[in-house]
């Protein structure tokens, strides 16, 4: 790799003849029309605009397909590049299309309307330092034209190359191509019979902006052809500042359309198509590809194959052959691993614990529905076991490809009759992160609500279970139990009334009927009597969400705390399939204060 300055006009021409393209991967442009006016700007006053990076053609570990920047010439896509463009895409395109190309530049308004410009320097304004250098430069449509309001008024007309000489309009097409900008020049001097004054102030705009344009340089870094795909990977996303970002995704894509495979295009029908429910439509592409590659090397490594990994290199090297083979099978994956996580009351993507652990899960009912295994009970369990370990455990929280794998391979043997997996092993859950939990940001605190909701919490007006079409239909959201008002003025600790131990899942229209009373209020005024629910039937509510009606009711608030987190506990020992240690230590007995056993 190294990195050096190059010179702006000879980066157009090498665009222009084919020389520097770009990997297949590499999307539209998407700069506004303002935009490139300041680009141009910072270039004329010397402004840096940002380095960008090039891949030496040739590289035998990455086959990419390659295509012309927008606005090249036919005969540029016949040449075989001696270089693509991994980053600084858009503004190579924008220097290249408006300060060399002779097509209308491709571009659009601030709105999003795509338009197309030519862009032109006022000779005039460039050289009145009162004028700010954007403002000395103006673009008008594909007839060189400015039009108004009207279908037929016409503010501007460039038509014929007369009305560029006396506006004294140069294009700035031109400014990098020593032949045309001659070209230019000498017919301009010629219309103005080489008047001295217009002389001299060409001459000064040729040593303020032409000049200083042609000397004008970006910072490229070159990974020259033997970079492996996966350093190339690395560099980039270590360099990368903005746009469009390079993922293992992007790389994949350039690679298998070398196969005449649209990946994108492949995931995008796919994804619209299958991925329908909210959690999968937030499925990305590159933890489509994690799983695909866990898949894959787990049936290859059953059959004899080497150990599985799913580390960047081994994306890189998923063959087109095994994606296709295995791509249904994995869909079906993700949409069992959804039904999975329904059944366990994780409906939305919000609440979603880790989307990172959805790819092993995927992977693995992937592996289940081929073996016709998925359904099997005490399958099943064993698969839900794991997943709350990883949950409540919080140990999907960090760099994961180990895991993914060690997970893959340890859950699958031990379904099959083995020891528990890393995750199952390592998973602990400390009785006293209870009152650290405050908001819904953490994957523990997300994971309790599901276990809340999945022991048939009813709400405590309408008496419906919360399941999937009660979640959406009633707004379902967390609240307080002892109210937030209520605890503020009773002074009670926050740390206590704020934590999860004092919330659970309440409907949108029960919570606001609540209001910020005591619990014994609201609970015979709001709920039995204005809304006629028996005391009977409101205690089994309560009881529902882990709640004690006669603590509640007597608005015992610490009593409410210690019965509540033993509650919580005892749920999150049973999903975890083992016990948790420390109930009754002094930290336990001084925060809670009691013993939680």
């Amino acid at each position: 790799m190294e990195s050096k300055d190059t010179l702006i006009s000879d980066l157009v021409t090498d665009i222009h003849n084919g020389k520097l393209q770009l990997p297949d991967f590499q999307r539209g442009w998407v700069w506004d029309d303002n935009r490139i006016k300041a680009l141009l700007a910072s270039i004329t006053n010397l402004y840096p605009v940002g380095a960008a990076m090039f891949l030496e053609y040739g590289n035998e570990s990455i086959h990419f397909k390659y295509r012309t920047i927008e606005g090249c010439p036919a005969s540029a896509s016949s040449t075989k590049p001696s270089w693509l463009i991994l980053d600084g895409q858009q503004r190579l395109t924008s220097i290249y299309s408006s300060l060399y190309s002779e097509n209308p530049v491709d571009t659009r308004t601030e709105k999003g309307v795509d338009i197309k410009r030519f862009y032109y320097f006022d000779i005039r304004k460039c050289l009145d330092t009162t004028i700010d250098r954007i403002d000395a430069i103006i673009s008008v449509d594909e007839n060189k034209q400015i039009k108004g309001f009207g279908r037929n008024v016409i503010l501007l007309d460039l038509n014929p190359a007369n009305s560029e000489y006396e506006k004294k309009l140069i294009p700035a097409n031109i400014l990098l191509d020593s032949t045309k900008f001659t070209m230019w020049q000498t017919a301009y001097f010629n219309y103005y019979n080489c008047d001295p004054a217009v002389v001299q102030e060409f001459m000064q705009f040729i040593n303020t902006i032409q000049m200083p344009m042609m000397k004008y340089a970006i910072p490229v870094i070159r990974l020259d052809k033997d970079t492996p795909k996966e350093a190339v990977c690395q560099v980039f996303e270590n360099v990368n500042t903005g746009g469009v970002s390079l993922t293992v995704f992007e790389l994949v894509t350039a690679m298998f359309a070398m196969d005449d495979f649209e990946l994108r295009k492949d995931w995008e029908e796919n994804h619209n198509d299958k991925f329908t429910g909210d959690i999968l439509s937030k499925v990305e592409a590159t933890d489509f590809l994690s799983a695909m590659t866990l898949l894959t090397m787990y049936k290859t490594y059953k059959n004899g194959g080497p150990a599985v990994s799913c580390k960047r290199k081994d994306i890189l090297n998923l063959k087109l052959k095994d994606y296709e083979a295995n791509r249904a099978q994995l869909i079906e994956g993700f949409i069992e691993a959804e039904k999975l996580l329904a059944e366990e009351r994780i409906f939305t993507n919000n609440d979603l614990p880790y989307s990172t652990q959805l790819i092993p899960l995927s992977a693995i009912c992937s592996v289940l529905i081929e073996n016709k295994q998925i359904n099997i009970t005490a399958i099943k369990d064993k698969l839900k076991q794991w997943y709350w370990c990883g949950v409540l455990g919080e140990l999907y929280g960090g760099a994961n490809e180990t895991r993914y794998v060690n997970d893959m391979t340890g859950v699958m043997d031990w379904l099959a009759g083995g020891t528990q997996p890393k995750t199952v092993q390592e998973a602990y859950f400390q009785p006293s992160r209870l009152l650290t939990l405050q908001t819904r940001l953490s994957a523990a605190y997300k994971g309790i609500m599901a276990l809340i909701m999945k022991n048939h919490s009813k709400d405590f007006i309408s008496g419906r279970d919360m399941d999937f079409v009660s979640f959406k239909a009633d707004n379902i959201d967390i609240h307080h139990v002892f109210p937030q008002k209520y605890c503020q003025e009773m002074k009670y600790d926050k740390t206590l009334w704020n934590s999860i131990v004092n919330k659970t899942p309440i409907s949108y229209d029960t919570n606001r009927k609540i209001g910020g009373t005591a619990p014994s209020k609201y609970i015979k005024n709001k709920i039995e009597k204005d809304n006629k629910v028996a005391p009977e039937q409101l205690d089994e509510y309560l009881k529902s969400h882990m709640l004690s009606p006669e603590l509640m009711r007597s608005d015992d608030f610490a009593g409410h705390i210690v019965f509540r987190a033993k509650s919580l506990l005892d749920s999150i020992e049973k999903a975890m399939g083992k016990p948790i240690s420390g109930r009754d230590s002094e930290d336990v007995i001084k925060a809670f204060g009691a013993s939680l056993i």
